[in-house]
């Protein structure tokens, strides 16, 4: 699907969310600029002018099977909301499907892992349990017809499939995270995308090892390998 750039709006939204960004990094810490980052988010994609055009609601989780990549000050914040949101319970099960979906990706390239389905960790009794600080992979996920999602869940070795999506949400969405993206490397964070649920076992073995080292602007999850991903509006 082609769609016009809103250049203007692409432009603004970008300057906005850096400046913001880089001023709560420098403050108040990445975790907590992070989640300030992902209120504005939600804000801005429920304002977006297609937005009732979307179909995902509660209850719909197609998407919850697709694979996933995070950026290390994400997998920081989902550890934060863990501890002060889920109960001991929640913890537990939530790591063991993460060990589970660790050893059944354990030495599976990109190309393989977007043929699989692979249940979220955080996926429980139909919702996300950690929604309010889910990665930006999930929050610029829509689309305005889930056959298209439940196609690719049915289908996934069928990467020729792409669900309808609306335009101005998709570009609000990927400015707001260009800008945030832009303010974390400015400031020396790792920023590259990292398998979620390898990032997240590795931290969850070594949280004090893997803060330290991002905290110290180095790569945070020891041999698990990150990939440099360019910017949705490189040119703003």
């Amino acid at each position: 699907m082609e769609i016009q750039i809103d250049v203007p709006t692409v432009r603004g939204i970008l300057t906005e969310e850096h400046d913001v960004a880089a001023a709560q990094i420098q403050e108040s810490g990445p975790v907590t600029a992070v989640a300030l980052s992902q209120a504005r988010h939600d804000q801005r994609l429920a304002a977006a002018g297609d937005a009732n055009t979307l179909a995902c609601k509660a209850g719909c989780f197609w998407c919850c099977y697709f694979s996933v990549d995070v950026r290390p000050v994400e997998v920081f914040r989902i550890l934060q909301f863990m501890e002060q949101a889920l109960t001991a319970e929640d913890r537990t099960r939530i790591r063991q499907q993460i060990s589970s979906n660790q050893r059944q990706l354990a030495n599976v390239d990109r190309d393989t892992r977007a043929r699989l389905n692979v249940r979220c960790p955080f996926l429980n009794e139909g919702r996300c349990s950690i929604y309010a600080a889910r990665p930006q992979t999930c929050r610029n996920y829509h689309a305005t017809n889930v056959a298209g999602c439940q196609r690719s869940y049915e289908h996934p070795e069928d990467l020729g499939i792409d669900p309808e999506f609306a335009p101005l949400t998709y570009q609000i969405g990927m400015a707001h995270v260009d800008g945030f993206s832009k303010a974390m490397a400015a400031a020396g964070y790792d920023h590259r995308a990292y398998e979620m649920n390898a990032a997240l076992a590795h931290a969850l073995e070594a949280p004090e090892s893997a803060q330290q080292r991002f905290a110290s602007k180095q790569p945070p999850f020891g041999e698990v390998e990150g990939e440099s991903v360019p910017l949705e509006f490189e040119e703003g």
